[in-house]
């Protein structure tokens, strides 16, 4: 159930300007019409906080000065990023409205510096989380308090709108609210009938639904993908709209496109390699029509977001099998060893990603004195900010390219494969990863240095970390720094593989267990806080080191190649299941406890060599971990929210109906 307010008074122009009266009726039925079950019209912040103290989901609070399309209030209802978020407008300040200043689509605290990028749009959903903030701040608000650090408006004086007040006070408490911009569609807060007027006006010129089409497609996305597939898949995402079809469905069939390619990549012949580079492009067009067709229609939901990332990466790993399986089958001796490598090479890149965009979030939410005060990496910050806002032009795609996004990793492999053969598409795939792992490693680490600001202190560290009993019941040895642990760790399991590759199965079976105690320090790690500028590798490093052991217990242990891929497939299948919840503020996994731990799995994988059943010993926790994975899947999709949904219910009969 979602509740909207229209807050008709303290506004700027007043009742007899014609705004808040006939404005207000207006503003309620669009309230309506963009999915509000139920719609209030408060005289005062009193009043709305009696409102919104009785409120059980998320609350649509808009003052009586807005004049926008309905799909404007839609999309702030219905918008993904987070649970509170705040309607910003480029208007230039005036008539007391608070302006605002974003960092990485968040709203920040004046306090922190930096000039206003906009202004407050007189409407914000407030997720249910912050309903006690939202209360708190509009009754103090209304006697005349204002909370330390709140937002002045324009001018240096109190805003005169009580909603600007209301909302200055509330990002004021450190309620984490994002920002919501206007992009085709109009929105524009009014101050009298003259303004209105031009604003309806504007509000007529354009047709709705075909900005809300438009507005499908990423603003931003990689090169290949804007010239490629956004040319032309919005008309896809309209047909899909028009036959019913959800996003779950599309990224269904997405799935089923790249499994078929992986089968004629496996086949091996020039009509198969071409078609299967033909049904890649397909799928990957449709993995961008389901997120474009979840915009268009506004279906969200936390399952879907959850569902596409496991699914994007689960594609791309099936084709990486493809390959190695028609490279091999060609005759190429290390076909599988490309395979695996280029899917832990993409794994530990992806681990970067995720808690280096953590780091982005956690800095624009600290006071810039903590950075490092010029330098290098303060150079490179710029720099970057630069070349990001300048928009199409050639350092703008390149930098986006350099990073070898997905939609350009799809598009080599179809390239290759089509013109020349599987071993070159997945040879082609390692250089261009790690030379792009190399180039944003170097950059982050000189910008994270500059900085200076943990993340993994201000989260469960063991969590992220992917720990176990056995790590959690370690020591921690004197030695506390987790970084450097994890990274040697990460080296020495390099090495074990160089080893293995060298020795083979003349590898004495002792070796893994010696290089399991050379795990143990970085282990041990998991209660020292990880606050330091770079402990954000930490995740990827422990990754890295998982993956490298597991590949040279499989060597020594003589592991078919192609169990030993499906063994690190499993891994990787689990570690996007954590990353993918955590990324979405899910809790996590329900099963969690009982994966055993990276440094548990390490350990089962070393007592199988030393016992001379590596494979056997591999294939078996391979077929656990996937049991548990899907188990924790049913759990958390179905059978705890089915569950849930029945506690909330009540017994049949135990009252309810439609609100008064």
């Amino acid at each position: 159930m979602t509740l909207a307010i229209v807050l008709t008074a303290g506004g700027p122009a007043g009742s007899a300007s014609g705004v808040d009266g006939p404005l207000a009726e207006r503003l309620a039925e669009q309230c309506r019409k963009a999915g509000a079950t139920e719609v209030r019209r408060v005289a005062d912040l009193d009043e709305l906080a009696a409102v919104a103290a009785t409120a059980t989901g998320p609350v649509l609070v808009t003052g009586a000065d807005l004049v926008a399309h309905t799909a404007v209030l839609r999309h702030l209802l219905t918008s993904p990023v987070g649970p509170t978020v705040a309607l910003v407008l480029s208007d230039p300040p005036g008539h007391g409205r608070t302006t605002v200043r974003e960092e990485r689509g968040q709203v920040v605290a004046d306090e922190l510096g930096g000039e206003p990028t906009g202004t407050f749009g007189g409407a914000l959903r407030v997720g249910t989380a912050d309903l006690p903030a939202l209360v708190a701040a509009a009754r103090e608000v209304a006697a005349g308090v204002v909370t330390v650090g709140a937002a002045a408006p324009a001018g240096g004086q109190r805003a005169s709108s009580a909603l600007d007040r209301l909302f200055a006070d509330l990002t004021a408490r450190g309620t984490l609210t994002f920002a919501h911009r206007v992009r085709l569609l109009v929105a524009h807060r009014v101050a009298d009938a003259t303004e209105r007027s031009g604003a309806e006006a504007e509000v007529a010129a354009v047709d709705e639904d075909r900005a809300e089409l438009r507005l499908s497609v990423k603003e931003r996305d990689d090169f290949f993908t804007t010239y490629f597939v956004s040319t032309w898949s919005p008309y896809v995402t309209k047909v899909s709209a028009r036959l019913g079809l959800t996003p779950t469905v599309v990224t269904m069939i997405s799935i089923l496109f790249a499994v078929a390619a992986a089968v004629l990549f496996g086949v091996g012949d020039r009509p198969a390699l071409v078609l299967g580079g033909v049904l890649l492009y397909l799928g990957f067009v449709l993995d961008c029509v389901d997120g474009q067709l979840a915009r268009y229609t506004r279906n969200f939901s936390a399952w879907g977001g959850w569902l596409d990332t496991m699914a994007d990466r689960a594609k791309e790993y099936v084709v990486y099998a493809g390959l190695g399986y028609g490279a091999t089958a060609a005759g190429h001796r290390y076909g599988w060893a490309l395979a695996i490598a280029a899917m832990t090479l993409q794994t530990v890149r992806h681990m970067t990603d995720t808690w280096y965009g953590a780091l982005h979030d956690e800095a624009a939410r600290r006071p810039k004195t903590t950075g490092g005060g010029g330098g290098i990496g303060d150079r490179l910050n710029a720099a970057s900010n630069r070349v990001q806002s300048d928009t199409g032009s050639l350092s703008y795609w390149l930098k986006r390219t350099v990073v070898f996004p997905i939609g350009e990793r799809w598009a080599l492999i179809a390239i290759a494969v089509a013109l020349f053969n599987p071993l070159v598409a997945l040879v082609a795939v390692l250089v261009w990863g790690t030379l792009a792992f190399t180039y944003t490693g170097a950059l982050r680490t000189l910008r994270a240095r500059w900085m200076r600001v943990g993340v993994l202190d201000t989260v469960d560290t063991s969590l992220h970390r992917d720990d176990g009993p056995l790590a959690r019941r370690l020591p921690t040895p004197r030695w506390r720094r987790p970084l450097e642990s994890g990274v040697f760790a990460a080296a020495g399991m390099a090495g074990l593989l160089v080893l293995a590759l060298l020795g083979g199965e003349a590898v004495p079976r002792w070796v893994p267990l010696a290089a399991l105690v050379w795990l143990l320090p970085a282990a041990g790690m998991a209660r020292v806080p990880h606050g330091g500028a770079l402990d954000w590798l930490v995740p990827a490093a422990l990754r890295a080191a998982e993956y490298l052991f597991a590949i040279a217990v499989g060597v020594v242990g003589g592991v078919p190649a192609w169990v030993i891929f499906g063994y690190v497939f499993v891994l990787t299948l689990h570690h996007y299941d954590l990353t993918a919840r955590l990324e979405k503020r899910q809790v996590a996994p329900p099963l969690h406890d009982f994966t055993l731990g990276w440094e548990g799995r390490s350990l089962v994988l070393a007592l199988a060599a030393i016992a001379g059943i590596a494979e056997i010993g591999m294939v078996t926790l391979g077929a656990y971990l996937l049991v548990f994975f899907v188990a924790s899947v049913a759990l958390a999709w179905v059978v705890l929210p089915a569950r849930a949904a029945r506690v909330t219910a009540g017994p049949v009969g135990a009252g309810g109906g439609a609100p008064g």
